[in-house]
C-alpha cells in the first residue's frame, strides 16, 4: 500500500524494503527523523493478515504493540483502491484505533493515480468512518504532499528530549538491513508463493581490516542462508545452473555496498527448513519478535 514508502521519504534514506507485493513488511521498522523543530519517530508495521502461521501471529501482534506504543497514528489508504467491495482488513485496523484512543491522522496515498474529483468523496467516506484529526492527501512515491504532513508533525506530537542521537535514523544493526535487501530482491524476481516461503538469516558479517590490492580497502565477507519450505522451492529460488541465485546475489550487493558504503564480498546459500514459519524458535532468533 505504501507505508514502507512513506517512512523512506519522510527520512530521506531506506531503510524499509519496497516491492509491488502485498505483505513484504514482516517486522516492525523504527525510523527517526530528526529536524531543528523535533525528533519523531515511525513504526513501519506489517499490514492486516489473517494469521494462517506463528510468523503471522508475531506479525499481527507486531501491529497491534505499535498502535499502543503510538502517541499519534497515521491510518494509511491506499487512492487507488477506492470503490472496491472488500474493506474488512480497513475495519479492523479502525476498530483497533478506535479502541486504542489514540489520535489518527488519515493519509491518502497514491492521490498520483487518480483524479482530484474522486478524492473529496474518499476523504467524506473515511471521515465518517472515523474521526480523524487530519486528512492529508499524498504520494510516497513522488513526494506531492509529503511536505504538508511534516509541516504538522511537530505540533502534534508530545514535548520530550530527543531520544536518540541526532544521525541515528534506526535502531536496528547492519546485518538486519542486510538479511532485508537480500528478501526485497527475492520478492522482486521470484514469483508466487516463493516469496511468502523464504527468510533471511545472516550466517557471517566480517569487517576485514588492514589494505586490499593496489591500497583498496579490503571488502566486507557476508554470508546469508535463504530458508525455503520445499525442495522444489530450492530449485526455483537457484534457477538453471544457479543463474537466479547469481542474478539476487549481484543486484543484492549492489544495494549492500551503496547501504555500507563499503565493498561487499556477499555469499548466498539456499537451504530447505520445513515450517520455518510455525518454528517459534527459529522465528525468535530471526528477529521476528512481538
Amino acid at each position: 500500500m505504501g507505508k514502507s514508502t512513506l517512512m523512506n521519504r519522510l527520512l530521506a534514506q531506506k531503510i524499509s524494503i519496497v516491492t509491488r507485493k502485498p505483505q513484504t513488511t514482516r517486522h516492525k521498522i523504527l525510523g527517526i527523523l530528526t529536524t531543528p523543530d523535533c525528533q519523531a519517530i515511525f513504526l513501519d508495521t506489517p499490514g492486516i493478515i489473517t494469521p494462517k502461521y506463528p510468523l503471522h501471529e508475531v506479525m499481527m501482534a507486531s501491529s497491534a504493540s505499535a498502535v499502543n506504543e503510538a502517541d499519534l497514528v497515521l491510518f494509511m489508504a491506499d487512492a487507488s483502491r477506492a470503490g472496491r467491495a472488500d474493506d474488512s482488513p480497513e475495519e479492523a485496523i479502525l476498530a483497533r484505533i478506535a479502541a486504542s484512543g489514540k489520535p489518527a491522522w488519515l493519509v491518502i496515498n497514491k492521490v498520483d493515480c487518480v483524479g482530484k474529483p474522486a478524492l473529496l468523496p474518499m476523504m467524506a467516506g473515511y471521515a465518517e468512518r472515523h474521526p480523524f484529526l487530519e486528512i492529508f492527501p499524498l504520494s510516497a512515491l513522488t513526494g506531492d504532499g509529503v511536505d504538508a504532513l511534516l509541516a504538522r508533525l511537530p505540533g502534534a506530537l508530545p514535548v520530550h528530549p530527543p531520544f536518540y542521537p541526532p544521525d541515528v535514523v534506526s535502531d536496528q544493526q547492519e546485518r538486519f538491513f542486510v538479511a532485508e535487501i537480500i528478501r526485497e530482491k527475492i520478492f522482486i524476481m521470484c514469483r508466487e508463493e516463493i516469496p511468502y516461503a523464504t527468510t533471511v538469516e545472516i550466517t557471517a558479517f566480517n569487517e576485514r581490516e588492514g589494505t586490499g590490492k593496489k591500497g583498496r580497502k579490503p571488502k566486507w565477507f557476508i554470508s546469508a542462508d535463504i530458508y525455503v519450505e520445499r525442495e522444489s522451492q530450492k530449485g526455483i529460488v537457484i534457477g538453471k545452473k544457479g543463474a537466479l541465485l547469481r542474478e539476487i546475489g549481484e543486484i543484492a550487493r549492489k544495494d549492500i555496498e551503496r547501504f555500507l558504503d563499503h565493498g561487499v564480498f556477499l555469499e548466498l546459500h539456499v537451504r530447505v527448513r520445513e515450517g520455518w514459519r510455525g518454528d517459534r524458535d527459529l522465528l525468535e532468533r530471526l528477529g521476528y519478535r512481538q
